[in-house]
């Protein structure tokens, strides 16, 4: 009724007390909000509904419940359900034939056919758990059925057709739909359609159509769920996990998923699209984590489902194998976390996987040797206080819905020692192995971290045997700080390198780069930072990677590519982080102009649009830009006459000094200067100069990409700062030199740096002699520049012929036998333009016309852009015979232009013709 009125139902932190529980109101569009109901420390508000008739009443789902590091608990006794009419000042407790005691969640909906008409769906100990509903605005309440959800705290939620009366929508793990207020349901079909739904809507015109979100995407119906169209566009996966392999040309990679399998995706394709849907291929179904290459066969792939469903996958066969390790006869059953660590040895093909234990396989998981006792505190989760108290075995949801506590959840063994082995655990302790799990020995406090935090992340140094990196995350009792620490004897002793990074980036995952030590990246709650000094500083990286938690993140060395896990918008790649390693007070403080060193590129040909013409309805990711790329850094960009006058004045203004007007000849010089640019000028190894870019001056770290081809012959005919582009390069050893111009002058200032363009190699049928197609090329390209130069002079003569006739009948003494001159030109150059482009005679009739020297030309240049195969002998002879005619259409034209028209011209500046393009007007006094 009033758009400026919003209510918020506010849950809160789930793992500690929050005073941000309750429901809040706000009357100005969310810019202020007040508390309208709060209930404890411990409870908040998980529903609001408000009547469609009367806006000032309202019903609220209060919910008390904790999920903590060891446990969930999903109710107690101040879950209610409360009433309000006066939009939110007073509430009443709403009791008559509700549950009492402990109850969980609670899911609420009010008919919009009619308000009298509201729905709950309780969680509750006990028989209570059920669906109700009230038919008198909750004066009392009649339990429908026993009907809950499979996991209350995910789902609870009720939606109400909005025509029927008693027709609902429930969402669960398999959602449902009952017509009769809760009494039976029916499933709501799953057929081509993700489980697990979470958000629905219903057209309030159209009861047929409605849409489905979950944890497989969002999926629409428009013929009451009998089929459904899956919205494949969207960004939004949620990766636990990520790691990247040494797949050649383009490496892979890997990861696991929220409830959507663990996938494999190409880093890179030769597609024009760049990497799309059809790129991913599912590997294991589930909850998706971990997934490794093998060390020795690219075919074959390691990876998990949830609670440690270890699976070996062949990629040549689609064949999946389980390899989990197995509880010996009468052993005591593993406790594996829904994250279960797994890494490959760097020193043999060997995995190692966790659950309480640590298991070994040198056999690609055909067997495993278990090498250590529990390395868990083997506590009593059952034993452990939830809200200050030790709750009884029935209580609501008790344990439901979360990880076995007790367990391992990372793992990293030394690339330089092997056998050196860390093992982190969920309730606090890091274990450390010296010779493979013969002997372990156990850290259980480290400095300013609290007692039993979450070991998220380990990392054995790649530099130095002795360093082990650990991050902890203890959000899961409402403490959102960082924590980061290094240890340089083994785990003996620790200190923080958390730096000035501050809450809430808690963080998940930490990465040392293989070849600058202090070079660190870290992925966080919020995004991906690194360090150039060992902890000491965290910068953030932004560019267009959007606030997102990044939960995981791995280094593809050969590529030096930092690879992004994030949970909700998929996988993110920095290509070719090196320059980062450049970085340093003095390139930031000292050195205004540096150009980074440039990484070897490879060449080929981006195949044709294959997923062109799909429109929008799927998703595709951009390939990296495909060339050279040019990475520099400028600390300050050349600044203007205008851009220093202002600063100028600026500062007078500031020192309350005159600020006086400009001369005309300052103001002259700002209106006529040029703005300053940035120049790449690319050589080969012989030095010849092979392409000139430009591109606008930006302060700080920026890339450029040059395409490795030469600068296009095509006719230029606007002003742009545009650097179109011809035919590919030779491969080979190239130089790049950076230059700014300012001020008037082009300077050089960095460089020349050197890279290398290398062949993919991936044709079929190769030119043998890459010198004799780059030749040809060239042959071709320069008759093209020719050709469509000598069209673009045939068309502007066309209309330049015109304008002298209708200047002719402008000048009062100017005879016939002129424009009959004129129209013979005319004819000439139509004749050309038949010879060159096309007989629009026979053409605009539908007939088949003779080839004409442009046709000829575009066959063979068409035909070469797409391959690196050797011209074919028809193009051969199309450019011989195109060559061949050009060259008398060519000298006719230039006697049209240069006697004809000049002839022309000549006699029209006697008669003193008005003036005409092209003509410097004659006069004298």
């Amino acid at each position: 009724r009033d758009s400026k009125i919003i209510y918020a139902a506010s849950q809160g932190p789930l793992w500690g007390p929050g005073g941000e529980r309750g429901l809040y109101k706000s009357t100005d569009y969310g810019t202020t909000w007040d508390s309208v109901l709060y209930i404890s420390e411990n409870t908040g508000v998980t529903d609001i509904v408000m009547d469609p008739r009367n806006p000032d009443v309202l019903y609220a789902a209060s919910y008390q419940r904790r999920r903590h590091v060891w446990t969930l608990l999903n109710g107690g006794p101040e879950s209610a359900i409360y009433k309000s009419t006066d939009a939110g000042k007073t509430w009443n407790k709403l009791k008559s034939d509700l549950p009492s005691g402990d109850v969980g969640r609670i899911g609420l909906a009010i008919s919009p056919v009619n308000p009298d008409y509201v729905y709950a769906i309780i969680e509750a100990d006990y028989d209570n758990s059920g669906f109700y509903r009230t038919t008198n605005r909750g004066a009392s309440w009649e339990k429908m059925s026993d009907y809950k959800n499979v996991s209350a705290q995910y789902y609870s939620e009720i939606f109400c057709d909005p025509v029927q009366l008693d027709k609902l929508y429930i969402l669960d793990t398999f959602s449902k739909i009952t017509e009769d207020g809760g009494k039976t349901f029916t499933r709501i079909s799953t057929k081509g359609r993700h489980v697990d739904d979470h958000a629905f809507w219903i057209n309030p015109n159209n009861a047929n159509h409605f849409l489905i979100g979950g944890d497989g995407g969002i999926y629409e119906t428009f013929d009451g769920a009998q089929t459904f169209h899956f919205k494949d566009n969207l960004p939004i996966t949620q990766f636990y996990r990520v790691s990247v392999d040494n797949h050649e040309p383009f490496y892979r990679v890997m990861g696991g998923t929220q409830d959507n399998s663990s996938m494999i995706v190409p880093s890179q394709t030769i597609n024009e699209e760049g990497i799309v849907n059809a790129d991913y291929i599912p590997l294991v179904g589930g909850d998706g984590y971990e997934a490794l290459t093998d060390p020795e066969n690219p075919n074959i792939i390691y990876c998990q489902w949830q609670y440690g469903g270890l699976t070996r996958y062949d990629m040549q066969s689609g064949e999946l194998l389980s390899i989990k390790p197995q509880e010996g006869k009468d052993e005591e059953p593993y406790r594996w976390n829904w994250d279960t660590p797994l890494i490959i040895s760097p020193h043999a093909n060997r995995l190692y996987a966790a659950a309480n234990k640590v298991f070994r396989s040198d056999d690609r998981g055909n067997t495993w040797k278990v090498i250590s006792d529990d390395l868990t505190s083997q506590v009593d989760r059952n034993k452990l206080p939830i809200m200050d108290k030790v709750w009884s075995v029935d209580a609501v949801a008790k344990n439901a819905s979360t990880s076995f506590y007790g367990n391992i959840v990372s793992l990293s063994e030394s690339p330089l020692v092997e056998g050196l082995i860390y093992a982190g655990t969920d309730d606090g302790l890091i274990q450390v192995t010296e010779n493979g799990g013969e002997s372990w020995r156990k850290i259980e406090s480290f400095p300013g971290i609290p007692e039993m935090t979450y070991i998220s992340c380990l990392f054995a140094s790649l530099h130095d045997a002795n360093t082990v990196y650990a991050t902890f995350d203890n959000h899961k009792r409402a403490d959102f700080k960082p924590y980061i620490l290094i240890s340089n004897d083994r785990g003996k002793s620790w200190k923080s390198i958390t730096g000035d990074l501050k809450e809430p980036q808690v963080v998940y995952s930490i990465a040392q780069d293989h070849v600058k030590p202090d070079l660190f990246f870290i992925g966080t709650e919020y995004s991906v930072f690194f360090t150039i000094n060992s902890g000491k500083n965290w910068i953030q990286l932004k560019g267009d990677l959007p606030t997102q938690a990044v939960r995981d993140l791995d280094i593809q060395k050969r590529e030096n590519d930092l690879a992004l896990a994030t949970f909700g918008r998929g996988f993110y790649i920095l290509d070719n982080y090196a320059p980062l390693r450049e970085i340093n007070e003095q390139t930031l403080e000292k050195e205004n102009y540096k150009l980074f060193p440039v990484k070897d590129v490879l060449m080929f040909i981006k195949r044709s649009a294959t997923f062109g013409s799909l429109g929008s309805s799927y998703f595709k990711a951009d390939n990296p830009p495909f060339g050279a790329a040019f990475t520099y850094f400028i600390k300050e960009t050349p600044k203007t006459l205008l851009e220093q006058r202002k600063e100028k004045e600026k500062e007078l203004i500031k020192n309350n000094q005159q600020v006086y007007y400009p001369s005309w000849e300052d103001l002259r010089n700002e209106d006529r200067e040029e703005k300053p640019y940035l120049f790449f000028t690319i050589t080969d190894e012989d030095g010849n100069i092979v392409r000139k870019l430009k591109t606008e001056a930006k302060s700080g770290i920026n890339r450029f990409t040059w395409d490795l081809k030469y600068a296009s012959t095509n006719p230029v005919k606007k002003v742009t700062d545009e650097n179109a582009s011809g035919f590919p390069v030779m491969p080979g050893k190239y130089k790049v030199t950076m230059s700014v111009f300012a001020n008037g002058l082009l300077s050089d200032v960095a460089g020349p740096v050197e890279f290398e363009a290398k062949v993919l190699n991936n044709a079929t049928l190769p030119v043998e002699d890459r010198n004799q197609l780059v030749a040809f090329q060239e042959k071709i390209y320069e008759l093209s520049r020719a050709v469509n130069g000598a069209i673009e002079s045939v068309n502007d003569l066309s209309t330049k012929i015109e304008i002298i006739k209708t200047a002719l009948r402008q000048t009062e003494n100017a005879p016939q036998e002129l424009t009959e001159k004129a129209n013979i030109i005319l004819q000439k150059n139509k004749e050309l333009y038949t010879l060159l482009v096309d007989d629009e005679t026979i053409s605009k009739r539908n007939e088949p016309t003779k080839p004409t020297i442009s046709g000829r030309l575009s066959e063979v240049t068409y035909g070469m852009w797409q391959t690196t195969s050797a011209p074919t002998l028809t193009y051969k002879n199309n450019y011989q015979i195109a060559a061949g005619e050009f060259k008398i259409v060519l000298r006719d034209l230039q006697t049209l232009l240069d006697i004809e028209v000049k002839n022309l011209e000549s006699e029209m500046d006697k008669l003193k013709s008005p003036w005409t393009p092209g003509r410097i007007p004659d006069w004298k006094e």
